[in-house]
C-alpha cells in the first residue's frame, strides 16, 4: 500500500515525469510544416492521426492504409459517443487516396450515426462540420490528398462532431479572481496518459487558447535545463548503479531494461531514482494506452506553444530533479525495488506472481478511478481515491518533500499571477495532488483572500 500511495503521489504532483516531449512544434520539423496545421498538431498527435513521422510525410500522398488507419480512429472515436446508430443507406461511395476518397471514408463513419445533416451526403456535410475546406478556387476533391490534408479532415470531424455533443474530457479545471480584473485558470494535471482522454471538452480547448500565458510546474522546452536534469540522472565516471544497490536488485534491472532494449552498460549509468521513476512512468500504461502516450500537461504545452502563447514555469528540473537526489541511499534502492515490481506485474500479466498481480491490477484501478474523476470533472471522486491526508500523515521520506515543501510554493506563484499588473488571463497546470486539500493551491489562494471556484460544467 506504501508503493501505492507514493506512486499515486508522482502521477499528480510531479512534472517530470512527462517530461518526455514530443516535436510538435512546427519550427523543429525538418521539413516546414504549413502555418495552416499549427493548431491540428496537439489534438491530431494526441488523437493518434499521426506520430512523429508527420514532421517528414506531411507532403507526401496518403496511402490506402493510412486512409483506413484515419477511418478506424474516427470510428473508435465516435463509437465513444455511445449514439443511436444510422440504418446505412446504400449508397456506394468511392474510396481512394483523393481529397474527395479520403473525405467519403471519413464521412462513411460519421454516416453510421445520425449527426444534423448527414443525410446531404459527404461533401455538404463534411464542409459544414468544418473537416473539409478549399483554398479559395475549390475543394480540389480529384486531386491527391496529402497525409497531412488526410490528417485535418479526420482531427476536424472528430473534434466538431464532439464538439456538436458537448464530449469531451473536462479536466479538473478552477477560476481564481483577484476582483480586479486579473483571472487564473487552474487545472489539476495527471502526468501520464491513458487511452480515451482525448478530445478535451472544446471549454477546455477554449481555456487554453484563450490565455495569455500558459504555465507549468517546469518548461518542457528548456533543452538547456532538460540537459541539466539528464546529468543529474547519471553517477560521475567511475561510479554506476551496481556499487549502490543490492546484486540480486541489480540483475532484476539489468534484465528488465533489457527487455526496453538497454544494455547493461547503459543501465548501470542510472542511479536508483531515475530508474524507479521509469519503472512507475512505464507501469502507468496498459493494453489500451494510447501508442503516442501523451501525457496531460504536455498536450497542454503543444497546444500553447503551437498557437504562440507564452509559456512558463514555477519550479526546474534542478529542483525536481534534486528532490529525488536527495533521498537516501536506502530509500532509493526500496523505491526502485518496489517501482520494477509493479511495472513487472503489469508487464507480465497472469505469469507475475500472485504479489505482483495484485499490485498490478490495484494500480491500474486507481489510476483508471483517477482518470474517471479528471473527465468528468470531479474533484470530490478524485479527493476519493487520491487520499491526500493520508500521504501527507505518513512517515514516507518522500511525501514531504513532494507535499510540504512544494505546496506553498505552488501557492506563491499562483498568487503571483493573481497580482500582475493589469487584465490578464493566465493559466496554471501543475499536478492535480498540488490543487486539492487543506494545503493545495485552490484552498491556500482562498485564505489569500482570492474567489477560486470550480468551472461549472457546461
Amino acid at each position: 500500500m506504501l508503493y501505492m500511495k507514493k506512486f499515486l503521489s508522482l502521477l499528480l504532483v510531479l512534472g517530470l515525469l512527462g517530461s518526455s516531449q514530443v516535436a510538435l512544434a512546427a519550427e523543429e520539423s525538418p521539413a516546414p510544416l504549413p502555418v495552416w496545421s499549427h493548431s491540428i498538431l496537439a489534438d491530431g498527435y494526441s488523437l493518434g492521426l499521426f506520430g512523429d513521422e508527420i514532421s517528414v510525410q506531411h507532403s507526401q500522398t496518403v496511402t490506402m492504409e493510412q486512409v483506413e488507419a484515419l477511418a478506424q480512429t474516427v470510428e473508435d472515436k465516435l463509437a465513444l459517443l455511445d449514439l443511436e446508430p444510422r440504418p446505412a443507406d446504400g449508397t456506394a461511395l468511392v474510396l481512394d487516396t483523393t481529397r474527395g476518397g479520403v473525405m467519403n471514408a471519413l464521412y462513411q463513419e460519421a454516416a453510421a450515426y445520425a449527426f444534423p445533416g448527414v443525410e446531404q451526403g459527404p461533401e455538404a456535410f463534411m464542409t459544414s462540420v468544418g473537416a473539409l475546406a478549399g483554398d479559395g478556387s475549390g475543394l480540389h476533391l480529384d486531386r491527391p490528398c496529402t497525409v497531412l490534408e488526410a490528417a485535418a479532415m479526420a482531427n476536424s470531424l472528430i473534434l466538431n462532431l464532439y464538439d456538436r455533443q458537448d464530449a469531451g474530457s473536462l479536466g479538473l479545471l478552477w477560476r481564481a479572481d483577484n476582483g480586479r480584473g486579473n483571472v487564473l485558470y487552474l487545472l489539476g494535471s495527471i502526468h501520464t496518459d491513458r487511452n480515451n482522454l482525448y478530445p478535451f471538452h472544446k471549454q477546455l480547448r477554449d481555456v487554453i487558447l484563450n490565455a495569455e500565458q500558459v504555465s507549468f510546474e517546469l518548461d518542457f522546452n528548456d533543452t538547456d535545463q532538460l540537459l541539466e536534469f539528464a546529468a543529474l540522472q547519471t553517477y560521475p565516471a567511475g561510479d554506476s548503479l551496481a556499487n549502490h544497490i543490492s546484486p540480486a536488485l541489480y540483475q532484476a534491472v539489468v534484465q528488465a531494461a533489457a527487455q526496453l532494449g538497454m544494455d547493461e552498460g547503459t543501465v548501470s549509468q542510472y542511479k536508483p531514482w531515475a530508474l524507479a521513476n521509469s519503472f512507475a512512468s512505464l507501469a502507468t500504461l496498459d493494453e489500451t494506452s494510447s501508442e503516442n502516450a501523451m501525457a496531460i500537461d504536455l498536450y497542454v504545452n503543444a497546444k500553447a506553444v503551437n498557437a504562440g502563447i507564452d509559456i512558463g514555469a514555477v519550479e526546474t528540473y534542478a529542483f525536481q530533479g534534486g528532490i529525488f537526489d536527495g533521498l537516501s541511499a536506502e530509500y532509493q534502492e526500496a523505491y526502485l525495488d518496489a517501482s520494477l515490481a509493479g511495472y513487472e506485474g503489469m508487464l507480465n500479466g497472469e505469469a507475475a506472481d500472485e504479489a505482483a498481480q495484485a499490485l498490478a491490477q490495484a494500480q491500474q484501478e486507481q489510476i483508471a478511478a483517477m482518470f474517471d474523476a479528471w473527465k468528468s470533472r470531479d474533484p470530490d471522486a478524485l479527493a476519493e481515491v487520491y487520499g491526500k491526508e493520508a500521504i501527507l500523515n505518513s512517515d514516507d521520506e518522500l511525501n514531504s518533500k513532494l507535499f510540504t515543501e512544494r505546496d506553498p510554493g505552488m501557492i506563491a506563484a499562483a498568487a503571483e499571477y493573481l497580482e500582475t499588473e493589469g487584465e490578464n488571463t493566465f493559466f496554471l497546470a501543475v499536478g492535480a495532488g498540488h490543487m486539492v486539500g487543506d494545503t493545495g493551491v485552490v484552498q491556500g489562494l482562498r485564505d489569500l483572500g482570492y474567489t477560486v471556484e470550480l468551472v461549472p460544467v457546461p
